[in-house]
């Protein structure tokens, strides 16, 4: 795993570069280990080639090998994640006693190990891109399958074979593993906020799955965001996020 920096505390000033507004400052960082599922709000993560670790590193597939999103099954919503929480310091490696565990409503724990060899599946998908990834095994499949009622499988990443590269019109160069489209996706409380001003019900800010949530700047000022500036990093911005462009921007 490259690592292009250390840590990412959760309180740390922010710099809007281009905006003209007041700075802001990072409130909350959040890791989505299995892509669709519930994140976890961790108060650092290391940051890799790829963007956090551990996020999106999973993702449930069909018997096709076709990954689900909530966009067809919402029911990956009600799946939660844990990762033992000394997995979010800087070069630490997983032993085999170390699981990744995994709940949802009506479902025992299924433990996934967070250091085993696994099986390689081929013809593995998500939007444009397929490839092989690592199947988490029976168990797994069964617990899932149960799960949504078909025949579902867990896979995880093959980084060491494998790279999915992000969008050349907006970051060439950069890489991800089962994000949408690039390794940071940012988002404002400000923005949140002003959204929810306008909302018959308030949401929170999980329906947004952003990584890093800012606060303190203006409402939608990420948008225009081209720079940001987090400690010792420069994150620079590529473009709004298709899913909730009103208050999300993508970063490389």
């Amino acid at each position: 795993m490259e690592k292009i920096a250390s840590f990412l505390s959760s309180l740390l000033a922010a710099g809007g570069g281009d905006s003209g507004g007041p700075a802001a400052t990072v409130t909350s960082v959040f890791v989505y280990p299995i892509k669709s599922c519930r994140g976890i709000s961790v108060p650092q993560a290391p940051i890799t080639a790829t963007g956090f670790k551990w996020d999106r590193q999973w993702m449930v597939v069909n018997s096709e090998g076709r990954g689900r999103t909530q966009r067809v099954e919402p029911k990956l919503a009600l799946i939660q994640v844990e990762l033992p929480p000394e997995a979010f310091a800087e070069d630490w490696q997983p032993t085999p006693d170390d699981h990744m565990v995994i709940r949802a409503p009506g479902m025992e724990p299924l433990k996934i190990p967070l250091a085993s060899e696994c099986a390689t599946i081929y013809d593995v998908s998500v939007w444009e891109w397929s490839g092989s990834a690592y199947d988490e095994g029976p168990e797994a499949a069964e617990w899932f399958s149960t799960f949504f009622g078909n025949p579902t499988r867990l896979v995880r990443f093959k980084e060491e074979s494998e790279t999915r590269l992000t969008d050349p019109d907006y970051a060439r160069g950069y890489k991800t593993m089962f994000s949408d489209g690039f390794p940071f996706l940012i988002t404002s409380q400000g923005s949140l906020d002003a959204l929810n001003e306008i909302l018959k019900e308030p949401i929170p800010i999980n329906r947004f799955r952003p990584n890093i949530l800012v606060e303190g700047c203006h409402p939608y000022a990420e948008d225009l965001w081209k720079t940001i500036r987090i400690n010792k990093l420069t994150f620079q911005g590529v473009k709004l996020c298709s899913r909730c462009k009103i208050t999300s921007e993508g970063w490389s």
